[in-house]
């Protein structure tokens, strides 16, 4: 029987065929797509021809096609559903697939005729859009070791496998203490608890075969117990729960892993001739250097310190005047919170979250795009991965542009956090290819027949992932290593930080926000005091991120630390960490770091994007209208469409006359006008 995988795909937008592909044809298709890919690669440096674009760099661009067919199913899936066999190949391709990596950049016949090109690109009548990725090409290759010799190339190839299979492990460990850990709740621990909490706890105990309601690690369900549960013992044994993901002990302990993972981290940027892994891994940010991320990060964090440890005194009032003596503690954080922005702003998330269904957010965001963009959004009935997920058709003037699959629940199977990928990048090099690009977020599943509400914040996650799905789906470059989000890391947040910006356009909620039982839209006088609370508990917000951001840096900006859970106290201590606050990602289960090199020595990337996301959207208040074609256009042709094919800085420059301060943001978030 041929395997699906590596026959055509005669599916709706060449989608994989997921009802006709096993788990077990995965490992087969891989290796013929890798054993493609190595004679692709034999055939560049094989010929007699003199070195080309055509033949070298174009060719290595189009050698691993099936390779990343095969992957951008498989990777869909692991990810969002994943099973102990999907682990288990996981576990397989991770050192497989960085080996043939370092096999192909090492290469010192395929380098050679990269830096031929390279020392005569002046010469080569290349269109900016070549010599762009003819630079990023040789940057690439030498940044993985392709000028290195004997003993140090073989021990990076080696240090690359071993980080490859460190960074599974780590992410399949948190799996699986999300996955495992729930807490049963007796009917009258549901007391205090609104409506929407109690379905979510319920629907979540159905889910794990439970007769009764449950507490899970879902951020979509833990959060909101956190700040309704009038029960501290309950708060406080979910919180623990939470924090202590990755760090339980056991087979699923992570603190090794990531310890193991720095050291190999720092000895690699050591074999490459850097100082340390944060200098070797900003080298190519927009950000350029570890003293530029420390400028920004501490400018941001004593303000925000200050408006943080002025709220811990309000919400320790408010502990004390419920009769409990003590310290205010992480788990109280949230549930006081809660109960100041209701008194305050006279704004209950119980009252506003049935005005925030699921289906109407993912319709005003793409209403959003709709008026931006002129883009139309058909449903489609299209094999996907899992039963949760739908697809949409993009298209502008007839023209389809993208296919788009959300995939919005929680799940046991599935890894915390949202994302957005691309079964199928855009590119022109093999025809007009377009996109296939997947949102994955983990809202709470209602109960049968119950409409799914979100949270404001999950209102803006699900805004943010749209903002990286248009920057996939308006990709229009030639080459896929380019196209959509390959862009800096500190620039790729810039178009889903931006989008967020929409939501808060008081015509959109006007429109979309409509009460789940009535139909009704949001009483203005609500949706003002909304809008009024949008920096309500920035202080805490901004604390538990930048803390996040410096911990990183800290890490690998220095040689690797013997007690990883020593060094991070260290730099929370050095900082003045606010005691009532935890990091928004401790260490063993800081996935944005140790399950890949993605955000390493990058946290703080969304907050340097957010300095330009607030200046951009500036542009659109200035034109007098969120939703002024002429800008949304500038924004299409100088962010969204072009993709990685020139220097974020010179691209963001062309959009807005200059780069930006760090004012706006401290404006937007409420904190200019805060001493530390």
């Amino acid at each position: 029987m041929t395997n699906p995988l590596l026959a055509p795909w005669t599916t709706p937008f060449g989608l994989p065929p997921f009802a006709r592909i096993a788990d077990d044809d995965y490992a087969p298709a891989v290796d013929q797509a890798l054993a493609d890919a190595r004679a692709a690669i034999k055939t560049i440096t094989d010929t007699a021809d003199a070195p080309s674009f055509a033949n070298t760099i174009e060719a290595l661009e189009m050698s691993d096609a099936l390779l990343g067919h095969v992957l951008g199913a498989f990777y869909s899936v692991s990810g969002a559903d994943a099973t102990l066999a999907r682990e288990a190949l996981m576990r397989e391709f991770s050192p497989k697939l960085a080996a043939f990596g370092s096999e192909v950049t090492m290469n010192a016949a395929l380098f050679a005729r990269i830096e031929t090109l390279w020392q005569n690109r002046d010469s080569l009548d290349l269109t900016d859009e070549q010599a762009r990725v003819l630079l990023l090409t040789r940057r690439s290759f030498v940044r993985s070791g392709a000028l290195l010799e004997g003993a140090d190339r073989d021990r990076l190839a080696a240090v690359q496998q071993r980080l490859a299979t460190l960074g599974t492990q780590f992410t399949q460990n948190l799996l699986a203490d999300e996955r495992d850990w729930f807490m049963a709740l007796a009917e009258a621990d549901l007391d205090g608890l609104p409506d929407f909490v109690r379905a979510g706890a319920r629907a979540a105990g159905a889910e794990r075969g439970q007769s009764g309601p449950v507490i899970t690690l879902s951020r979509s369900l833990i959060v909101p117990f956190l700040q309704f549960s009038p029960r501290r013992d309950l708060r406080r044994k979910a919180f623990e729960a939470w924090v202590a993901r990755g760090a339980n002990g056991g087979d699923t302990d992570n603190r090794a892993i990531a310890t193991e993972i720095l050291a190999l981290r720092a000895e690699r940027a050591t074999l490459l001739g850097y100082d340390s892994f944060a200098a070797y891994k900003l080298e190519t940010e927009m950000a350029e250097t570890p003293e530029a991320v420390r400028d920004l990060l501490m400018a941001v964090w004593t303000p925000a310190r200050a408006m943080a440890e002025a709220d811990a005194q309000v919400l320790t009032g408010m502990l004390h005047g419920d009769g409990i003596n003590g310290d205010l503690e992480p788990w109280d954080w949230r549930y006081y919170a809660e109960k100041r922005r209701k008194a305050e702003h006279d704004l209950d998330e119980a009252e506003l979250k049935p005005y925030l269904q699921l289906d109407r957010m993912i319709d005003a965001a793409f209403a959003c795009a709709t008026r931006l963009f002129g883009l139309s959004f058909a449903p489609v009935d299209a094999p996907l991965y899992h039963a949760d997920c739908r697809a949409w058709e993009v298209s502008r003037d007839g023209r389809h542009i993208a296919l788009f699959v959300g995939d919005y629940f929680a799940r046991p199977t599935k890894r915390s956090g949202a994302w957005c990928s691309a079964m199928r990048s855009q590119q022109k090099l093999e025809g007009d290819i377009r996109p296939i690009v997947v949102n994955v977020c983990n809202f709470a599943k209602p109960e049968a027949g119950q409409p799914a509400l979100l949270s404001y914040d999950d209102a803006r996650t699900l805004f943010h992932e749209f903002g990286h799905a248009l920057h996939q789906m308006l990709s229009d470059v030639t080459y896929q290593s380019i196209s959509g989000t390959s862009v800096a890391r500190d620039f790729v947040e810039l178009p889903s930080q931006l989008y967020e910006h929409w939501l808060e356009v008081p015509d959109v909620l006007e429109e979309f926000a409509t009460h789940a039982e009535t139909g009704a839209p949001m009483p203005r006088d609500m949706l003002d005091r909304l809008l009024a609370a949008k920096n309500f508990g920035q202080g805490f917000a901004t604390v538990e991120y930048v803390a996040s951001a410096l911990v990183d840096l800290g890490f690998h900006e220095t040689a690797a630390p013997d007690d990883i859970m020593a060094r991070q106290t260290e730099i929370l201590d050095g900082l003045g960490m606010p005691r009532a606050i935890t990091m928004r990602h401790a260490t063993p289960h800081f996935a944005h770091v140790f399950a890949g090199d993605g955000y390493s020595s990058g946290y703080y990337s969304y907050m340097w994007s957010e300095v330009m996301d607030a200046d951009a959207f500036a542009a659109f208040d200035e034109a007098g209208d969120a939703f002024d074609p002429d800008t949304a256009r500038a924004l299409e042709a100088n962010i969204l469409s072009v993709g990685g094919s020139e220097d974020p800085k010179a691209l963001y420059t062309r959009f807005r006359g200059r780069l930006p301060g760090v004012e706006a943001l401290l404006k937007g978030r409420g904190l200019a006008t805060v001493e530390g």
